[in-house]
């Protein structure tokens, strides 16, 4: 199978969503004339429930050829500054935990944390190691309009219309990056000799043939599973939530619009709010093992209603979904590469989900076979970075359960040690003597590098390590304070989400 000009490599993608048409887009601009098919049912939804990204997004948009304009007035479009965690550790008023996108000021850690102990221990951790805190307690945008596009004064990702981003990518492949759709429902596929995949056999009887496929057939899995029998990885004895109810609740025109995800806890899970410029994504995430369907719809109402004025929570009918936690054994099989909810899923705290879809892109991009020859090296390699990648997304979520000291049932279990991983374990042993560093975690592209264990473990109330030196922490100290300068230029140079919104849906009309 050498790629030449007489046979050029093909890549066939099934299934489309965002997992598909962002891996297209991804494949397709790196590897401009490659042939690249994707073939999805045309009766098949998009899940649509994954509405939040990380700043990772920027550059992914940036490299697929979509102006951020385009992309922000198409899908409607919000920006995220991080992640809100209220009620987490005690369920008080005061509870609050940011974990936000812009980094802590260099240095030690260990010195940071003891300059602020000893100049601000009234102030929550993000507030002082980042003026991206005031911005999101103000609701203001990271940018201003006349920077370049995804450019910002402060690091960010979006939220957006799942649905929407869907469409504008499958536009932008077809008619900009040469991706050929083809509308069809897959009813099988043919089998090489030596197991691969040879083609897909569609519904009209139509076969589709191509070097290496790509599952984005979602929950079904169709190749990954249905035809590589790779089996499946159970991770729901450290993480728990099994369930979710989504609601898509309207705003008024004037409303604030959030800087960040919202994940308020309850009894046996935690609620997301989202906002966009027309609507918030709010849902319940819990564990069937602890709640009832009926006990979850009351909770999600009740929050409705208590969080956006004038709506009737009553009659709103929520989405209602079922999800396995976990991820295949293998995620490169032969001819097979699975990307999205085929690869594995995870309840959506902290949005792990379209990253990973870009991280595997991305990985493929780099890693087109020449040949079959050394595909199954590139398998390897790919099984095992993400294979990596999946075990700290699940002990980075698990971080948020641990720290709590709540004490419904639920919460409890969630602290059980039996409940968490061999790894963490150690890694909090570890942190009581010293701050998470990158020597703890070398992976390139760390989904949750450092700064992101850093802003959880401090914003939920971890103990400080020993202090380092006197002299650390007064250069510390120094570095604290220009992060309270900036956050005063921040606070007045930047325009509010719904100003610059608004701008940018005027511009677009």
């Amino acid at each position: 199978m050498g790629v030449t000009a007489e046979t050029p490599f093909r890549i066939m993608i099934a299934g489309g969503g965002t997992a598909g048409w962002l891996t297209a887009c991804v494949l397709a601009a790196r590897h401009p004339g490659m042939a690249i098919t994707l073939v999805e049912s045309p009766d098949i939804p998009t899940i649509g429930v994954g509405e939040g990204t990380w700043p990772t997004m920027r550059e992914t948009l940036a490299g697929i050829g979509l102006g951020e304009a385009e992309f922000m007035a198409a899908c409607d479009a919000s920006f995220k500054q991080g992640s809100r965690f209220d009620g987490w550790v005690t369920g008080a008023a005061d509870d609050i935990c940011l974990h936000p996108f812009t980094l802590p000021p260099p240095g030690s850690m260990a010195a940071l944390l003891h300059a602020w102990a000893a100049a601000a221990p009234g102030k929550r951790f993000a507030e002082v190691m980042t003026a991206q805190a005031a911005a999101c307690d103000q609701h203001l945008a990271p940018r201003q309009r006349g920077m370049p596009d995804y450019a910002g004064a402060l690091n960010y990702g979006y939220h957006f219309d799942a649905g929407k981003f869907a469409q504008l990518l499958t536009r932008h492949a077809t008619g900009r990056l040469g991706v050929q759709h083809v509308p069809a429902e897959i009813t099988g596929c043919i089998a090489a000799a030596n197991g691969d995949v040879a083609a897909l056999v569609l519904a009209d009887g139509r076969q589709l043939a191509a070097d290496l496929f790509i599952d984005c057939t979602g929950q079904a899995a169709r190749l990954i599973a249905g035809h590589c029998g790779v089996p499946w990885i159970d991770r729901s004895a450290i993480s728990f939530n099994d369930r979710a109810l989504a609601l898509q609740v309207p705003v008024p025109p004037a409303s604030p619009i959030a800087s960040q995800t919202i994940g308020t806890a309850h009894r046996a899970g935690w609620i997301w709010d989202i906002a966009l410029p027309t609507r918030r994504g709010i849902g319940c995430v819990y564990a069937s093992a602890f709640l009832s369907d009926d006990e979850a719809d009351g909770i999600l109402r009740a929050h409705v209603a208590a969080v956006v004025p004038g709506v009737d929570a009553a009659a709103l009918t929520p989405r209602r979904l079922a999800f396995a936690t976990g991820h295949r054994a293998r995620f490169w099989q032969g001819n097979v590469v699975a990307v999205g909810l085929s690869a594995g899923f995870i309840e959506p705290l902290e949005a792990s989900a379209i990253v990973l879809i870009e991280l595997s892109a991305r990985a493929l991009a780099d890693a087109v076979p020449a040949s079959r020859a050394v595909m199954d090296i590139h398998a390897r390699r790919f099984n095992a970075t993400f294979a990596t990648r999946w075990d700290r997304i699940v002990d980075f979520l698990k971080l948020h359960y641990v720290l709590s000291r709540r004490t419904e049932p639920y919460w409890l279990a969630q602290r059980d040690p039996a409940s968490i991983s061999a790894r963490l374990a150690e890694d909090l042993q570890l942190w009581r003597e010293q701050p998470p560093s990158a020597r703890d975690f070398p992976l390139a592209d760390e989904m949750f590098p450092p700064a992101s264990q850093h802003y959880i473990l401090y914003g939920m109330g971890f103990a400080l390590p020993p202090p380092p030196p006197p002299a650390a922490i007064a250069a510390a100290s120094a570095r604290l304070a220009e992060v309270q300068t900036r956050t005063r230029h921040i606070s007045a140079a930047l325009p509010d989400n719904r100003t610059y919104l608004a701008a940018i849906a005027a511009a677009a009309a």
